[in-house]
């Protein structure tokens, strides 16, 4: 047997699926098998591989054995001369595997290969190509020397900037989404290093082939779409100890003792600066817009209440200091907390939300006014101007913002997309219908044909040579490519031509009712998210997070008394500051990456199972608590469940 075609897989089923029919493709006229490892899913992976790929042999890891050992299992029952290790958020080409076959059988020196690999928006993948992480290459990335002389050999050696892209090069290190091997290699060096969990098994085996006098390859005349980062989101907490803590284990393996130590510090003052940097920009995107808001309209009151001493009132005195350090904060404080319930600063951001808090933080501040005691009563027309001087300056920070390009703060545009879809009559009509039942249908659906020919037949408004001119005359936000009708490459080079543009591809795979992009998954159908009542409303996501500080102040100031009556102590005071600063929630949900990925939920301290200690529920169950708590949820669950599971406070959130 020729090829034998490994895929570990856990949560991405709909990323599977695509990328097992453009193996199917590949494979054809090659002796090969495929396997799927899969490490536990419970996204209906296994179901849809017996029911879709019955030629694909399976195993079925009863919980997550990470990615080296999965890959062991397979490759040591594995038949091929050459073993690929292949993600499977990964789209090959057609004639990938046949072309870096022929290129390894014309090399008996390469022990592995690496091909050129592309992002969902047919951007280049830097990982392509890496060279070696010693402790100078680590550094000059971690200063971010890389990015500043991204072709210069020594400053950008991480990537090797300094090869270029489209041609075939020698490489120290081959990236984990694609590597195909040589088994005779392997028998030589041994498999993956099971040390590894997730990150840094493909820097350990790429390294051991060359210590082994083999060499690594970038191929770069066939290429894959890599869907990066769709099982892990690499700017998280977890990501940054996870992989540095990888390389820690490389470094003890690979380097002397003394450049392994070196390497080891290194590793630590990354780790912490990227830690920090992760705390201070959630914190700084927390805080900025409403330490902004609370300036401008202190600063903008201030000013009013000068000119009414000294133009309207003259000679009748000054505010007091009560009225400037006092009830001024008063006021900005109420309006900024109306605006934040009114979801004004729920992203992307809603000027009519504003224009509703600062109403609403008026009506509560002049009938608050009514109830003072006339000392404290100042100026009704003060707090009239002073609001509407405060929609002003909200709404023109935030157009600010959002016309600077800044990517966090933009302003929310509807969601109805303009939609085309390319390929033959029947498939586009199959995918519009599964985008017309999905969450969000869009506000204009065309067809794009393959060529001049079919363009002629309703329905469609042109073909693919006119792509370019398409998208700009109809103002197409997003193009799906029909899988069935067009080969992977010409898929590739459509979004390769078109990258730049500020539009999204996805992809329908044949048969499936998936639409799947780098940034989303477009489902026929997906009751999990459309419930009215559900934590992905931004009404109950501000609930939510209001308990959370809210709870997190409590048990703050409550302290002394709670530490005696939770479990793990030592984590409570790390669990108040985590879930204060939006780590975490004091109650979460179990949930698979993908689902992490789409509902943008905190991994929780608690879960609602948690409140029924006292009773052994099943497993099913537990689950159906979850999904009542999640489709149907009240900010006093919070507060009940975290009253019935005090001691379970302190243990790490998950």
């Amino acid at each position: 047997m020729k090829l034998s075609v490994i895929i570990v897989n856990y949560n991405v089923e709909h990323f599977l699926e695509q990328c097992l029919h453009s193996v199917r493709k590949a494979c054809n006229g090659i002796d090969s098998e495929v396997w799927v490892v899969d490490n536990a899913s419970a996204d209906g992976s296994i179901h849809m591989l017996a029911e879709k790929f019955p030629e694909v042999k399976v195993i079925a890891n009863t919980e997550n054995v990470g990615f080296a050992r999965a890959n062991n299992q397979a490759i040591r029952q594995a038949k091929g001369e050459y073993v690929l290790l292949l993600n499977p958020d990964t789209v090959v080409e057609e004639d990938t595997f046949t072309k870096t076959i022929a290129f390894m059988d014309e090399h008996p020196d390469a022990g592995g290969l690496g091909v050129k690999m592309v992002d969902g928006k047919g951007r280049f993948l830097r990982e392509s190509k890496r060279g070696l992480p010693t402790p100078a290459t680590a550094l000059y990335k971690i200063l971010g020397l890389t990015s500043v002389f991204p072709r210069s050999p020594i400053f950008a050696r991480y990537y090797l900037g300094h090869l270029p892209d489209d041609e075939v090069n020698e490489v120290e290190i081959l990236a984990g989404a694609f590597m195909l091997l040589r088994r005779s290699t392997l028998e030589i060096i041994g498999l993956l290093d099971e040390d590894y969990f997730m990150y840094g098994e493909d820097v350990d085996l790429s390294y051991r082939i060359l210590k082994a006098g083999y060499k690594n390859y970038y191929y770069p005349h066939t290429r894959i779409i890599h869907y990066k980062g769709e099982s892990t989101r690499k700017s998280s907490v977890n990501y940054v100890f996870t992989f540095y803590q990888a390389m820690a284990i490389f470094a003890r393996k690979h380097f002397s003792a003394g450049l392994a130590s070196r390497f080891i510090v290194l590793i630590n003052i990354a780790i912490f600066a990227r830690a920090s940097l992760s705390v201070l920009r959630r914190i700084f995107q927390r805080v900025f817009l409403p330490l902004l808001d609370a300036a401008l309209l202190y600063g903008g009151i201030f000013i009013m209440k000068g000119y009414w001493e000294d133009f309207i009132f003259r000679g009748y005195g000054h505010y007091p200091g009560v009225f400037v350090y006092f009830m001024l904060p008063v006021y900005i404080f109420i309006w900024l907390i109306s605006v934040y319930l009114s979801g004004g600063y729920d992203r992307p951001f809603r000027l009519t939300k504003v224009l509703q808090g600062m109403l609403v933080g008026t009506v509560i501040i002049l009938t608050g006014y009514g109830l003072l005691n006339e000392e404290l009563r100042f100026s009704r027309a003060l707090i009239l101007f002073g609001a509407l001087w405060g929609i002003i300056c909200l709404t023109l920070t935030r157009l600010l913002l959002h016309y600077l390009g800044w990517k966090d703060w933009q302003l929310w545009i509807s969601e109805n997309k303009r939609v085309i879809i390319v390929g033959n009559e029947g498939e586009c009509n199959r995918v519009a219908e599964i985008i017309r039942g999905g969450l969000h249908r869009p506000s204009f659906i065309g067809f794009v044909a393959l060529d001049a020919e079919n363009e002629r037949k309703n329905g469609f408004i042109g073909h693919t040579s006119r792509l370019d001119e398409i998208t700009r005359i109809y103002g197409i936000n997003e193009v799906v490519f029909c899988a069935a009708d067009m080969s992977a490459q010409s898929i590739i080079d459509h979004m390769m031509h078109l990258q730049g543009r500020n539009l999204e591809f996805k992809t329908a795979p044949p048969e499936s009712f998936s639409v799947i992009g780098s940034n989303s998954i477009s489902l026929s159908a997906d009751p999990f998210i459309i419930d009215l009542s559900s934590l992905t409303q931004p009404r109950n996501r501000r609930n939510k997070r209001l308990a959370d500080l809210t709870i997190s102040i409590l048990l703050l100031l409550g302290f002394p008394v709670f530490i005696w009556k939770v479990e793990q102590k030592a984590g409570l005071l790390r669990n108040i500051f985590w879930v204060f600063f939006g780590f975490c929630s004091w109650v979460g949900i179990h949930q698979t990456q993908e689902q992490t990925d789409k509902l943008l939920l905190r991994p929780g301290v608690l879960h609602p199972a948690d409140a029924w200690q006292s009773t052994r529920l099943q497993e099913q169950t537990a689950r159906n608590l979850e999904l009542l708590y999640f489709r149907n949820y009240r900010i006093i669950d919070d507060f009940s469940i975290v009253l019935r599971s005090i001691r379970f406070l302190g243990r790490r959130c998950k």
